[in-house]
Protein backbone atom coordinates (compact mmCIF):
# COMPACT_ATOMS: atom_id res chain seq x y z
CA UNK A 1 0.00 0.00 0.00
CA UNK A 2 2.54 2.28 0.77
CA UNK A 3 4.87 1.71 -2.34
CA UNK A 4 1.56 2.83 -3.92
CA UNK A 5 1.75 5.44 -2.61
CA UNK A 6 4.85 6.41 -3.37
CA UNK A 7 4.54 5.56 -7.06
CA UNK A 8 1.31 8.07 -7.35
CA UNK A 9 3.27 10.76 -5.21
CA UNK A 10 6.27 10.86 -7.61
CA UNK A 11 3.83 10.82 -10.44
CA UNK A 12 2.33 13.59 -9.02
CA UNK A 13 5.48 15.24 -8.48
CA UNK A 14 6.62 14.72 -12.20
CA UNK A 15 3.89 16.18 -13.67
CA UNK A 16 4.06 18.76 -11.06
CA UNK A 17 7.20 19.62 -12.14
CA UNK A 18 6.93 19.58 -16.03
CA UNK A 19 3.55 21.72 -15.94
CA UNK A 20 5.93 25.06 -16.66
CA UNK A 21 7.97 23.49 -19.08
CA UNK A 22 5.00 22.05 -20.95
CA UNK A 23 2.85 25.64 -20.71
CA UNK A 24 6.27 27.01 -22.26
CA UNK A 25 6.43 24.77 -25.42
CA UNK A 26 2.40 25.56 -25.79
CA UNK A 27 2.96 29.03 -26.09
CA UNK A 28 4.88 29.84 -29.13
CA UNK A 29 2.24 27.45 -31.05
CA UNK A 30 -0.79 29.67 -30.38
CA UNK A 31 1.16 32.29 -31.76
CA UNK A 32 2.66 30.51 -34.81
CA UNK A 33 -0.31 31.02 -37.62
CA UNK A 34 0.51 30.16 -41.00
CA UNK A 35 -0.70 32.28 -43.97
CA UNK A 36 -4.09 33.62 -43.55
CA UNK A 37 -6.98 32.33 -45.93
CA UNK A 38 -10.45 33.84 -46.09
CA UNK A 39 -13.33 33.64 -48.00
CA UNK A 40 -16.08 36.83 -47.90
CA UNK A 41 -19.22 37.82 -49.03
CA UNK A 42 -20.38 42.00 -49.80
CA UNK A 43 -23.09 44.16 -50.68
CA UNK A 44 -22.19 46.92 -52.86
CA UNK A 45 -23.49 49.96 -53.76
CA UNK A 46 -21.88 52.15 -57.30
CA UNK A 47 -21.99 54.94 -59.20
CA UNK A 48 -21.94 53.50 -62.36
CA UNK A 49 -20.48 55.87 -64.62
CA UNK A 50 -23.32 55.61 -67.22
CA UNK A 51 -26.57 57.49 -68.11
CA UNK A 52 -28.56 59.20 -66.01
CA UNK A 53 -29.82 57.54 -62.42
CA UNK A 54 -26.13 55.76 -62.28
CA UNK A 55 -26.25 54.21 -59.17
CA UNK A 56 -27.01 50.42 -58.12
CA UNK A 57 -26.01 47.96 -56.27
CA UNK A 58 -25.16 44.22 -56.28
CA UNK A 59 -23.39 42.20 -54.77
CA UNK A 60 -19.46 40.37 -54.02
CA UNK A 61 -17.63 36.97 -53.36
CA UNK A 62 -14.04 36.78 -52.70
CA UNK A 63 -11.06 35.00 -51.54
CA UNK A 64 -7.59 35.81 -49.90
CA UNK A 65 -4.54 34.27 -48.83
CA UNK A 66 -1.40 35.98 -47.28
CA UNK A 67 1.98 35.47 -48.61
CA UNK A 68 4.53 37.23 -46.87
CA UNK A 69 4.66 39.87 -43.76
CA UNK A 70 0.63 41.26 -44.86
CA UNK A 71 1.33 41.29 -48.49
CA UNK A 72 -1.25 39.00 -50.32
CA UNK A 73 -3.02 38.00 -52.99
CA UNK A 74 -7.04 37.72 -53.86
CA UNK A 75 -9.90 37.40 -56.69
CA UNK A 76 -13.23 38.20 -56.48
CA UNK A 77 -16.21 38.39 -58.71
CA UNK A 78 -18.85 41.63 -58.36
CA UNK A 79 -22.05 41.83 -60.27
CA UNK A 80 -23.46 45.37 -60.31
CA UNK A 81 -27.40 43.87 -61.24
CA UNK A 82 -30.25 45.43 -58.56
CA UNK A 83 -31.86 48.77 -58.70
CA UNK A 84 -31.72 49.54 -62.39
CA UNK A 85 -32.78 52.89 -63.07
CA UNK A 86 -36.11 53.37 -64.97
CA UNK A 87 -34.46 55.20 -67.49
CA UNK A 88 -32.17 52.37 -67.84
CA UNK A 89 -33.58 49.82 -70.10
CA UNK A 90 -30.71 47.52 -69.85
CA UNK A 91 -27.84 47.63 -67.30
CA UNK A 92 -25.73 45.29 -65.65
CA UNK A 93 -21.99 45.46 -64.54
CA UNK A 94 -19.59 42.46 -63.30
CA UNK A 95 -15.67 42.87 -63.31
CA UNK A 96 -13.83 39.74 -62.36
CA UNK A 97 -10.60 40.91 -60.89
CA UNK A 98 -7.07 39.20 -59.41
CA UNK A 99 -5.03 41.79 -57.42
CA UNK A 100 -2.59 42.18 -54.68
CA UNK A 101 -3.19 43.74 -51.28
CA UNK A 102 -1.63 45.05 -47.81
CA UNK A 103 -2.87 45.25 -44.69
CA UNK A 104 0.05 44.26 -42.33
CA UNK A 105 -0.45 46.47 -40.17
CA UNK A 106 -3.12 46.61 -37.22
CA UNK A 107 -4.68 49.02 -34.43
CA UNK A 108 -6.45 46.68 -32.08
CA UNK A 109 -9.17 44.74 -34.04
CA UNK A 110 -9.04 47.36 -36.77
CA UNK A 111 -6.80 46.18 -40.03
CA UNK A 112 -6.97 48.91 -42.74
CA UNK A 113 -5.17 47.76 -46.08
CA UNK A 114 -5.02 48.57 -49.39
CA UNK A 115 -5.60 46.61 -53.24
CA UNK A 116 -4.21 46.97 -56.92
CA UNK A 117 -6.18 44.51 -59.14
CA UNK A 118 -6.98 43.98 -62.85
CA UNK A 119 -9.29 41.57 -64.95
CA UNK A 120 -12.16 41.75 -66.89
CA UNK A 121 -15.41 43.28 -66.91
CA UNK A 122 -18.70 42.75 -69.15
CA UNK A 123 -21.52 45.07 -69.44
CA UNK A 124 -24.91 44.88 -70.42
CA UNK A 125 -26.25 47.97 -72.04
CA UNK A 126 -29.22 49.82 -73.54
CA UNK A 127 -28.71 50.26 -77.45
CA UNK A 128 -30.56 51.11 -80.61
CA UNK A 129 -28.85 47.91 -82.05
CA UNK A 130 -30.28 44.51 -80.91
CA UNK A 131 -27.82 42.51 -81.76
CA UNK A 132 -24.61 44.55 -79.83
CA UNK A 133 -25.93 45.04 -76.04
CA UNK A 134 -23.20 43.41 -74.12
CA UNK A 135 -19.39 43.99 -74.36
CA UNK A 136 -16.68 43.12 -72.33
CA UNK A 137 -13.64 44.98 -71.25
CA UNK A 138 -10.08 44.84 -69.56
CA UNK A 139 -10.69 46.76 -66.08
CA UNK A 140 -7.95 47.89 -63.40
CA UNK A 141 -9.19 49.04 -59.82
CA UNK A 142 -7.33 50.69 -56.73
CA UNK A 143 -8.78 50.21 -53.54
CA UNK A 144 -8.72 50.60 -50.20
CA UNK A 145 -10.61 50.22 -46.50
CA UNK A 146 -10.63 48.50 -43.32
CA UNK A 147 -11.31 45.20 -41.68
CA UNK A 148 -13.17 44.79 -38.03
CA UNK A 149 -12.24 41.94 -36.00
CA UNK A 150 -15.58 40.48 -34.76
CA UNK A 151 -13.54 37.09 -33.58
CA UNK A 152 -10.44 36.28 -34.73
CA UNK A 153 -12.26 34.36 -37.94
CA UNK A 154 -14.90 36.81 -38.81
CA UNK A 155 -14.43 40.06 -39.68
CA UNK A 156 -16.26 42.75 -40.72
CA UNK A 157 -15.05 44.64 -44.14
CA UNK A 158 -15.53 48.16 -45.84
CA UNK A 159 -13.66 48.52 -48.46
CA UNK A 160 -14.54 51.85 -51.80
CA UNK A 161 -13.00 50.78 -55.14
CA UNK A 162 -12.46 52.99 -58.41
CA UNK A 163 -12.21 50.90 -61.37
CA UNK A 164 -10.76 51.71 -64.85
CA UNK A 165 -12.44 49.95 -68.04
CA UNK A 166 -9.96 50.57 -70.70
CA UNK A 167 -11.24 52.17 -74.20
CA UNK A 168 -14.99 51.67 -73.73
CA UNK A 169 -16.99 52.52 -76.35
CA UNK A 170 -13.94 54.62 -77.81
CA UNK A 171 -10.86 56.01 -76.57
CA UNK A 172 -12.41 56.98 -73.53
CA UNK A 173 -12.40 55.01 -69.60
CA UNK A 174 -15.41 54.20 -68.09
CA UNK A 175 -15.06 54.58 -64.40
CA UNK A 176 -17.78 53.19 -62.04
CA UNK A 177 -16.90 53.78 -58.51
CA UNK A 178 -18.49 52.45 -55.08
CA UNK A 179 -17.87 50.91 -51.57
CA UNK A 180 -18.95 47.09 -50.27
CA UNK A 181 -19.94 46.08 -47.15
CA UNK A 182 -19.36 42.51 -46.10
CA UNK A 183 -18.49 39.80 -44.07
CA UNK A 184 -14.67 37.56 -44.06
CA UNK A 185 -14.22 34.40 -42.59
CA UNK A 186 -10.92 33.17 -42.02
CA UNK A 187 -10.29 30.07 -42.44
CA UNK A 188 -6.76 30.04 -40.96
CA UNK A 189 -6.43 33.53 -38.84
CA UNK A 190 -4.22 36.66 -38.72
CA UNK A 191 -1.38 36.03 -36.85
CA UNK A 192 -1.41 38.54 -34.25
CA UNK A 193 2.19 39.54 -32.51
CA UNK A 194 2.43 40.36 -28.39
CA UNK A 195 4.92 41.91 -26.46
CA UNK A 196 6.27 38.24 -26.62
CA UNK A 197 7.16 37.83 -30.16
Amino acid sequence: MRLKFLIAALAVSALTSAAPSLTAQVAPAAHAGGRPISVGVGISSYNLDYGPGRRMEGAVIRGGVGVFHGIGVDVNARSIFMRTPESLTRMQQNTFLAGVYYDGIHFGRVRPFVRGAGGIGTIEFPSRNPYYTRDTYTVYAPSGGAEFNITPKIAIRGEYEYQFWKEFHGPHYLNPQGYTIGVNYYIRPHRYRTHND
